[in-house]
Order: C-alpha cells, then sequence, then structure tokens
C-alpha cells in the first residue's frame, strides 16, 4: 500500500475513534443575511455562516410580502434561473443566496435555517424545534425611469466642438434628492445638483473624455437610480517607448498606453519593411501582457541576430485602431569593453608613431659628444699655426 495511503487511513481512523470525545455543539449563527431595499432589473446576495458539531446543514425558504406563515424552499436554478445558492462546509457552513434580474413578485421575506440536530428531517419533529432560523426582508421598487441621451461617438469631424450629456427623471416612486455625475465609476467634481434635468458638458471633446458617463438620482428612502452614457472614441496611443538599448542576454520590455473608449484590444508584432510577423504568447520568451487602456511585451534572453528591429504595438476598438512603433537595438557582450578598447587603441597608436618618428631621424641631427665640432676647427687651426713657426726657424 502506498505510505500517503496509510497516513490518511491512520488518520480517518483515528477521527473516528475520537469522535465520541468530541462535545456536540447545537447550531448557532456566525452572520446573518441582511435585510435590503432594490430596484427592478438589480442583483442582491445574502449571506450566512453557521457554527455547530456536526457541522449544521443550511436551507434557504422564501416566503411572500404579507404571507410569512407560509415559507418554501428555494432550490439553486429556481425561477428561470434566477436563483443561485452556493454552500460550502468545512469547519462552519456557509451560504450565499443570490437573485438576478430583480422583478417586484422577489420583494418578501428569505429565511436562512440551519440544524445539526439528527431529526431535523423527521416530518414528525416540529421544524420550529429542530430549525434554527434568521431572516431578512428583500424590498424591490419600481426602477425610476430616465430619459437620457443616445451614446456620443468623437471623431475627427467633431473635434473640438462642445458635446452637452443629458438626463431627465421622468417618474420615481418616491421624491428624489439631487443628481450628480460619474465618469467610469468615479463622481465628477461640481456635478451636484437638485433638479430633474441635469446636463453636463464637455467643452473641448478628445479621445481622453471618451468614457462611460452616468447620471446618478439619489433619494432618501430608496436605493439609487441611474442611466449610462457611453463617449466613445478610436483610441489614442498616448505613451510608449521610442527606443530600447539593451545587451545580448538580457531582458527587453516594451509598453503602449491610450485613451480611447471602448478600451481597445492589444496586438504585437515586429515589422521587417513591408512584411511583419505577429507576436504572441507562444515561443516561450515573448510575454504580453494587456489591461484595458496598457500592454507591455516582455523579450527574455535577448537574441543579438533575431531580436533587433521594429516592434508596433496596436490598439483597435469598434471605433478605429491606432499603432505605434519601438525601436529595439541589441548590442554585444563587448559593449561595455568598447570605451577601454578605444583607449586602448589610441595608446598603441601613440606609441607606434613615436617609435617611426625616432627611427626615421636623419643622422645628421644627432649630435656626437666626445668629439664636437666647435673643438675641432680649434685644433686644426692651432696645427696650421705650429707649421708656420718651424718653418721661419729653419730659415
Amino acid at each position: 500500500m502506498h505510505p500517503n495511503a496509510v497516513t490518511l487511513a491512520l488518520v480517518v481512523l483515528l477521527g473516528n475513534l475520537m469522535l465520541p470525545f468530541v462535545s456536540a455543539q447545537n447550531a448557532g449563527f456566525v452572520k446573518s443575511p441582511l435585510s435590503e431595499t432594490k430596484l427592478t432589473g438589480d442583483t442582491f446576495e445574502l449571506y450566512c455562516e453557521v457554527v455547530g458539531n456536526p457541522t449544521p446543514e443550511i436551507q434557504w425558504w422564501y416566503a411572500e410580502v404579507n404571507r410569512a406563515d407560509s415559507f418554501k424552499q428555494l432550490w439553486d436554478g429556481a425561477r428561470k434561473r434566477r436563483v443561485s445558492i452556493n454552500t460550502a462546509y468545512g469547519a462552519n457552513g456557509v451560504s450565499v443566496l443570490g437573485i438576478t434580474r430583480l422583478t417586484l413578485e422577489d420583494s418578501g421575506t428569505y429565511e436562512c435555517r440551519a440544524s445539526n440536530d439528527p431529526r431535523r428531517n423527521d416530518r414528525r419533529q416540529n421544524p420550529a424545534i429542530t430549525w434554527i432560523r434568521a431572516q431578512a426582508t428583500i424590498s424591490v421598487l419600481q426602477k425610476p425611469k430616465i430619459n437620457a441621451s443616445d451614446q456620443t461617438i468623437l471623431t475627427a469631424d467633431t473635434s473640438g466642438k462642445p458635446v452637452t450629456l443629458q438626463c431627465n427623471l421622468t417618474t420615481a416612486h418616491t421624491p428624489h434628492k439631487e443628481s450628480f455625475w460619474m465618469k467610469n465609476g468615479h463622481e465628477i467634481p461640481n456635478t451636484r445638483t437638485e433638479q430633474r434635468n441635469t446636463t453636463y458638458r464637455i467643452t473641448k471633446p478628445r479621445a481622453d473624455d471618451s468614457g462611460e458617463y452616468m447620471c446618478v438620482y439619489t433619494f432618501d428612502t430608496a436605493p439609487n437610480a441611474n442611466a449610462t452614457i457611453e463617449v466613445k472614441a478610436k483610441p489614442d496611443i498616448t505613451g510608449h517607448k521610442r527606443s530600447e538599448n539593451k545587451n545580448e542576454g538580457e531582458n527587453a520590455m516594451l509598453y503602449c498606453k491610450s485613451v480611447g473608449y471602448p478600451h481597445p484590444t492589444w496586438t504585437w508584432r515586429k515589422v521587417d519593411g513591408t512584411s511583419y510577423t505577429d507576436i504572441d504568447n507562444s515561443t516561450g520568451r515573448f510575454f504580453i501582457t494587456n489591461r484595458d487602456n496598457y500592454t507591455e511585451l516582455n523579450i527574455l534572453n535577448l537574441d543579438i541576430n533575431t531580436d533587433p528591429g521594429k516592434y508596433e504595438c496596436n490598439a483597435t476598438n469598434v471605433i478605429g485602431n491606432t499603432a505605434e512603433t519601438t525601436i529595439l537595438r541589441v548590442r554585444s557582450h563587448l559593449a561595455p569593453l568598447w570605451p577601454f578598447l578605444g583607449v586602448l587603441a589610441e595608446i598603441i597608436i601613440l606609441v607606434v608613431i613615436i617609435v617611426v618618428y625616432e627611427k626615421r631621424k636623419r643622422p645628421d641631427d644627432i649630435m656626437d659628444d666626445d668629439e664636437p665640432v666647435g673643438t675641432m676647427k680649434t685644433n686644426s687651426t692651432n696645427n696650421h699655426k705650429d707649421k708656420n713657426i718651424r718653418q721661419r726657424n729653419t730659415k
């Protein structure tokens, strides 16, 4: 038998032997579901966590408004698959009930039931005794009607022309409190107003003004209501590396970032004259990472023969596409030695020039220290004088 199988069998056996000595614990709630108010079309989730020994079983039940005495059990996939129930059992029991695309009929009381009583499923027993319960009330209100502007597309023809976004709250279950504007999930400053009809003006629209705009209406006793207006534009690449210099064997990182909405689909390719090669993550040395308006190409263990060249990032969305190029240069391993080799070459050339110059000097330019020229002339003059004296004496 495999050693791991033996170990697992021993653990199970010891666990079973120790069960009688572990004290039983009645079921109890660690977290209970909370009541909420929602709008039609929204989604809600209720969370329930229980503890006990053994781990309690969890069930979800539902009662319509004003009929709290007639609960019906909920199952995963009920209400045309709008209901989802996810339950996990460990030291504690945890269950999440979710319902999507809410309707007015989804209002009511939702109940999390838990029990570890061995008699909990015995129909002769009173469920009020064998099961503990935690309730939450879900109120679903009709979503207010908001008339909003149609989507706007920013093009070269409309560049510089002001764009006005407009929302009008026509019907609501209760009076609204105020309204404000958001862009890409963030509130736009200085846009809060108490008017039912609200506008937002983009004075000089550019690609970075595109995005998902939302007018939001708030209420004192109800959830916020909103409407979305999309302002679209083709991608505009605002940042990239124009060039990258690396040594062979190193890693290179090229990137591009853009503005424009919707977020683009990014592609990379290597350009060679009029042809190009698409790049993906299948080679083991090229790795592409994309995040909304940002893309990154990492090249590992650079090859001086194949990797240098032009790399193009391309951003494409439903409005159009834009591309930019980065030049990658890969230097040899000897590149760091080039300054030293240059200095050494200059020294060698200088020494050769000196040696050649010394060898080509004329012999007349070399002075003899033992027999100076001036001294030789003086001695010759003295000899002539001595000869003249001898000749006179003889006469």
